[in-house]
């Protein structure tokens, strides 16, 4: 089934017919679901996450969510590419957090045993951030995750379509089949408590 557009009714019917089986534990039907949709959705987490092999990594944890959460799908909420592609940003979402939030670190030294080490950064010229400037930023960033776990999940979502996939509103009510008020309130909410979570994580740190 060719999904590089976007599906047909016949081909959304399919896609939920499989995933009604696939709730039922059958395999076949997971494999075909599977290569009815994974390119479709390996575009979309690619768009989030760009790293290749973390990317195909998260595509992975996707077909295991669906396995897990087909019983979930209900074809009157939502389209079934749709479900499946909200899945799939949600766990290039966490991907790409994960990776923000580690710590980059490098050597900067020249020189093997018997010869005297340099610092590459004594004569280098960059505007990049120095190892303090990158380890505040990890700081920054897990203060981040940790204040966005302290929201409820539907402020979560919303967050996330809205400022990590660039949706607007309307698009984010769509994709979540909430009321846009709804949604904005999610989104204005979320936005207060991570804002006043993140004043306290200052705070402390000062």
């Amino acid at each position: 089934m060719n999904l590089s557009f976007a599906p047909s009714d016949g081909q959304q019917a399919e896609l939920a017919a499989l995933l009604s089986r696939v709730a039922l534990g059958d395999r076949a039907a997971f494999a075909a679901l599977y290569r009815a949709s994974s390119a479709r959705l390996f575009g979309v987490v690619l768009r989030i996450q760009p790293d290749r092999g973390q990317a195909e990594d998260v595509l992975q944890e996707v077909y295991v969510s669906v396995w897990r959460a087909a019983s979930g799908f209900n074809a009157g909420l939502a389209q079934p590419m749709t479900w499946l592609a909200s899945i799939a940003r949600n766990r290039a979402i966490d991907s790409l957090r994960r990776t923000q939030a580690q710590p980059r670190t490098v050597s900067t030294s020249l020189g093997g045993e018997d010869q005297d080490e340099h610092d590459m950064l004594d004569h280098v010229n960059t505007d990049d951030p120095g190892p303090l400037e990158l380890l505040e930023q990890a700081a920054q960033a897990r203060a981040v995750q940790h204040c966005m776990e302290g929201l409820s999940r539907e402020q979560r979502q919303s967050l996330a379509l809205s400022f990590y996939q660039g949706l607007s509103h309307s698009e984010v009510a769509e994709q979540l089949v909430q009321p846009l008020g709804t949604v904005k309130s999610w989104v204005r909410r979320g936005l207060q408590a991570l804002k006043s979570c993140l004043e306290r994580a200052s705070a402390v740190e000062a």
